[in-house]
């Protein structure tokens, strides 16, 4: 189940924004504005996250702007998700939220983090707020998979009789 959901966590990582957002002067960018960020991003991506989220954690240093703060906090939720810190990681979803009641990647993120504490309710409410906000994801339909095997599991109702598939010595006649 851990690889599970650290599967699931790389694949809800905040894209980096490449231009900056509401300025009045014509600039050219090339290039993520936040490389440290972006680095971090990309470790995490390719599931490296003990180098992941330090870079993450220094990108966040030096962010510019609420939008930058976003990416870097969602990206530490599913980096300490995937460290196996889930309080850690916790901390940095409700930051998201917080802020951005809307996120639906974090409810996810999140829905992974409650599911790694046993804390099935609040995980239950965030797959569903989630699915309000994004109602195909197939991510947050395999997290819900993930929730059901853990609070409903599927008990065994078919038994195979492997019998038939054994080799039977012909029994040899009486004379």
């Amino acid at each position: 189940m851990r690889l599970r959901l650290i599967l699931l966590a790389m694949s809800l990582f905040a894209a980096m924004q490449a231009y900056p957002q509401g300025s009045s002067d014509s600039k050219t960018v090339l290039g993520p504005r936040n490389i440290i960020l972006h680095n971090g991003a990309q470790a995490l991506k390719a599931g490296d996250a003990k180098r992941g989220v330090p870079l993450t954690l220094r990108g966040l240093e030096v962010a510019q702007g609420p939008s930058e703060e976003k990416i870097a906090h969602a990206n530490l939720c599913a980096g300490y998700l995937m460290l196996g810190q889930s309080e850690t990681a916790l901390v940095h979803c409700d930051w998201v939220l917080d802020r951005d009641a809307r996120h639906w990647r974090t409810y996810n993120n999140r829905a992974l983090v409650y599911l790694s504490l046993e804390r099935f309710e609040e995980s239950e409410a965030d797959i569903r707020k989630g699915q309000e906000l994004s109602p195909n994801s197939e991510n947050l339909k395999e997290v819900k998979g993930m929730y059901l095997d853990a609070v409903e599991p599927v008990d065994e109702k078919i038994s195979i009789d492997d019998r038939r598939n054994q080799v039977q010595t012909p029994v040899e006649k009486p004379e």
